[in-house]
């Protein structure tokens, strides 16, 4: 399997040079140049996570070995990073729900899936391509992609992890975890402004050839660990058959049978794993995507334009306060037929002036699968009540998201399909905010996050998550705060480069 960049498909690479890259020279982002579906209801991949993942990766990391393969497999799903053997466990809410949990990994968030196996995939990619430098991994994150990064790479031979999260912009426990995080190899800083200032000003250091050359010049290579990276995606395409393979093993729908998928998202690239399940043959219906009030994916896909000149407002679900979602540009080439020269007008537009409009033809192929809507912080709040009156489960304020929107969507649409809403976080991460829909805010305003820890679970007789409860007794190692101009200066200085 090949790989080209949404940007200039003449330009072929391999899996390992994908991966290894991150991102495309001209600030692309590589999708696989062929399109494979090679499954059908009658013999979609089976069994475990472990197996499943195989037989998905085996068709996209043509040029990995089979044994390199399944020793990472082996190594990122094994029983000392998840808490739970099926990995991502499905729980059924109601006769039509079930609730996908994806955040049964070290720090407890979805990020952890693709970013457990990342690593494996980055060191056979390097040794495959015969990259002499050091891999120097630069990630912006909205809360969960950071520590789950630094979880995964931390103390790894021969690379360094440089995270970089809005100050300001994450919860209480997200910047703990991240600002607590052991390693030699690990730097992480806040960004004055918000996701989208780090986002940019990691993408310009990702650009600038000067700095690119200089690296290299010093022995490092950059690459990313966030969902711009084809190795951070693929993993969460595994989850969506997972899923299907559950409710068609526990008899709760019939194979071939189509089902919807609820998916809380902000930087697109969740969902669009659905998207490449569809593409492999998995029978999806809908894919159902929920935004927060910063509803510019849901506004996108409603009218087909983009418009990312807004307030970027903060909410209970931070990790989806975005406004540039980097994934869609993936989804756009492959809807447009892989037409490089559209994408280049679209992205080009959004860099200079915030916004662009797709054509009729391209909107009516996005509208024909995916359905969107948002949720205001009341709604989120309010739908975390509701849901533990009814059922006594917990959701995140993410997970609720999603709820509220697939209510909306049940209210429009005349659907019953069988629908898998995918959990993305443990509720514990934001404890505060779940606290606040269960039992009001007033009773425990002054508390920090972390003693709403302890009485999030004494009064729901939830189990707080170990790597959680000892956050309190961790000392913190990263304190800085830098502006996103000097982002390229923060780097050379982390690597020691004049």
């Amino acid at each position: 399997m090949l790989y080209y960049s949404t940007r200039n498909h003449n330009n072929l690479v391999s899996s390992a040079d994908a991966i290894k890259k991150g991102l495309a020279p001209e600030g692309g982002l590589f999708v696989p140049a062929e399109t494979v579906a090679p499954f059908s209801a009658n013999n979609l991949p089976n069994g475990s996570y472990v197996n499943i993942a195989r037989t998905i990766f085996e068709l996209y990391l043509t040029d990995f070995e089979a044994t390199d393969l399944q020793n990472a497999i082996n190594d990122a799903y094994s029983k000392d990073n998840f808490d739970h053997e099926d990995i991502t466990p499905l729980k059924k809410l109601s006769d039509n729900l079930h609730i996908l949990e994806l955040w049964h990994g070290p720090t407890y968030a979805f990020k952890d899936i693709a970013l457990q196996i990342l690593p494996h995939f980055l060191r056979t990619a390097v040794h495959i391509t015969g990259e002499k430098s050091e891999i120097v991994i630069l990630t912006a994150t909205s809360g969960d992609t950071g520590k789950s990064a630094m979880e995964g790479f931390c103390n790894v031979p021969g690379t360094k992890i440089i995270v970089y999260y809005p100050e300001n912009g994450v919860s209480e426990v997200q910047q703990l975890q991240m600002t607590t995080q052991k390693g030699d190899n690990v730097e992480v800083a806040a960004v004055k402004g918000n996701f989208d200032d780090a986002q940019r000003g990691v993408k310009a250091l990702f650009n600038d050839k000067k700095l690119a050359e200089k690296l290299i010049n010093s022995g490092y290579r950059l690459t990313s660990a966030n969902s711009i990276n084809w190795g951070r995606l693929l993993p969460q395409v595994v989850y969506y058959f997972k899923a299907y393979n559950d409710l068609v093993s526990t008899k709760e729908i019939k194979p071939g049978e189509g089902i919807n998928f609820v998916v809380p998202t902000g930087n697109f690239g969740n969902i669009l794993a659905g998207y490449y399940a569809r593409q492999l043959g998995l029978p999806v219906n809908r894919l159902i995507c929920a935004a927060n009030s910063n509803n510019v994916l849901s506004d996108f896909i409603s009218t087909g334009s983009y418009n990312s000149k807004r307030p970027l407002h903060k909410t209970y679900s931070p990790s989806m306060d975005i406004l540039v979602s980097s994934n869609l540009e993936r989804l756009l080439f492959e809807l447009t037929g892989h037409d490089s020269e559209k994408i280049n007008f679209w992205m080009n537009q959004l860099q200079s002036s915030g916004e662009y409009s797709l054509d009729n033809i391209t909107l009516s192929k996005l509208q024909e699968l995916f359905w969107a809507s948002y949720a205001s912080d009341r709604e989120t709040l309010d739908t975390i009540k509701e849901t533990y009156r009814q059922y006594k489960y917990l959701f995140d304020t993410h997970t609720a998201v999603g709820k509220a929107v697939l209510e909306k969507y049940l209210a429009m649409e005349n659907d019953n399909s069988r629908t898998v809403l995918l959990s993305t976080a443990s509720p514990f991460k934001f404890c505060g905010s779940v606290i606040n829909a269960l039992f009001g805010e007033k009773q425990y305003e002054d508390k920090s996050e972390l003693e709403l820890l302890e009485i999030l679970s004494n009064k729901t007789g939830n189990q707080i998550p170990a790597n959680l409860a000892d956050l309190a007794e961790m000392p913190v190692k990263h304190k800085q705060v830098i502006e996103r101009e000097k982002l390229h200066d923060h780097l050379l200085k982390v690597l020691n480069i004049q």
